[in-house]
């Protein structure tokens, strides 16, 4: 029987509460091939232990790996730019997992917060790029604590990077019904780095006469998820641009505890991919027991459907929407009074009654 070893980095806060219950429900789907699951307490507590986010050989305990199942990384007690680029980035440039895919939708059963908008009408794929941009670390700090201090951070892209990340999203877009794709970026004003990334973009598009292709300005296209959501299908942007993006994406689908992500590298297996809820550790309701969980379910079906095992993901995704469907179990994010254990194990009872 196929295995898959699986690598927990449950992380902080919440991430504690929602990984553990993503992994009974993955228990639970696994049909015709086995999880083994090695968890990893890496994060803001093992980083007040020990001066360190991960090992200095944690790339290597990692390596082997089929995927990495991350919960929530970061916590008032240790500096954002810290917990965020010493584990999470680490992981995200190490493996070079240059692809950063969140699926938008609304769930069945629950209504978008925008007026005279039906749940229908919210349905993108955005593709972030993952390895460069804005987040690569170049830069400094100079002049320390005199009134002549400044800071330079320097964004980096590449052609390689930026046609890469552009095909992956043309490929996509090929592949969903409307053949639709729209890019983010703000070549108005960034007259090297967006001017790149939209000739890139035109170039790439030779290749796919089929897939329609809208450049937006990264602020217009802010405004058209809220004005015109139902126009949008595959959206791809750089780095920073897509961060923001997608938070705004998560907000449309009734609650950042729905937000699912994976971080890929397409097409090689060198490095195990990445898969996090990217709802953050929600420190104000750690421990209570509320968290929502159904990011992170839908983030252990997209690491199912990467793996291969399609069949168990599908089940996964149809026993999520039958419970969110029906109403009944809801978390206090959505409106409801159940906890987190709770509505893993409607989901759960969902995947035994269908079996």
């Amino acid at each position: 029987m196929k295995t898959h070893r699986i690598a927990l980095l449950a992380g902080d806060g919440i991430g504690k509460e929602v990984i553990p219950q993503a992994t009974r429900v993955l228990e639970a789907a696994a049909q015709g091939f086995q999880l083994t699951f090695e968890p990893f307490d890496w994060g803001c507590e093992y980083y007040l232990r020990t001066g360190r986010m991960m090992p200095e050989d944690g790339l290597d305990q990692l390596r082997p790996f089929d995927a990495i199942l991350l919960g929530a990384i970061g916590h008032p007690t240790v500096p954002d730019h810290i917990s965020l680029r010493e584990l999470l980035l680490r992981i995200r440039f190490g493996f070079d997992l240059y692809v950063n895919l969140r699926p938008i939708e609304v769930l069945p059963g629950l209504e978008p917060p925008l007026r005279n908008k039906k749940p229908e009408d919210i349905h993108m794929l955005f593709i972030r790029e993952n390895s460069e941009g804005e987040y690569c670390g170049l830069g400094g700090r100079f002049k320390r604590g005199t009134a002549d201090e400044f800071a330079i951070q320097h964004a980096v892209f590449t052609r390689k990077g930026v046609e890469r990340i552009l095909r992956y999203a043309f490929e996509q877009a090929r592949r969903r019904p409307r053949k639709r794709l729209a890019s983010a970026t703000k070549s108005n004003a960034l007259n090297y780095s967006m001017v790149l990334w939209d000739e890139v973009l035109k170039e790439v598009g030779r290749d796919y006469p089929d897939v329609s292709v809208s450049n937006y300005h990264v602020d217009a296209l802010a405004a058209r998820m809220i004005t015109h959501p139902e126009s949008l299908d595959v959206v791809v942007a750089s780095n920073l641009f897509a961060d923001i993006l997608t938070d705004l994406g998560g907000a449309l689908q009734s609650s950042l505890g729905l937000a699912a992500s994976a971080n890929l590298n397409p097409g090689t297996r060198l490095a195990p991919p990445m898969f996090e809820p990217v709802h953050g550790s929600a420190p104000d309701i750690e421990g209570r027991g509320i968290a929502n969980p159904i990011a992170a379910i839908w983030t252990a079906a997209l690491m199912l459907e990467h793996l291969g095992e399609t069949g168990a993901a599908n089940r996964m995704m149809n026993a999520l929407r039958a419970v969110t469907r029906e109403g009944k179990v809801r978390t206090p994010d959505l409106g409801g009074q159940n906890t987190t254990r709770e509505f893993a194990d409607a989901v759960i009872a969902r995947l035994v009654n269908a079996d």
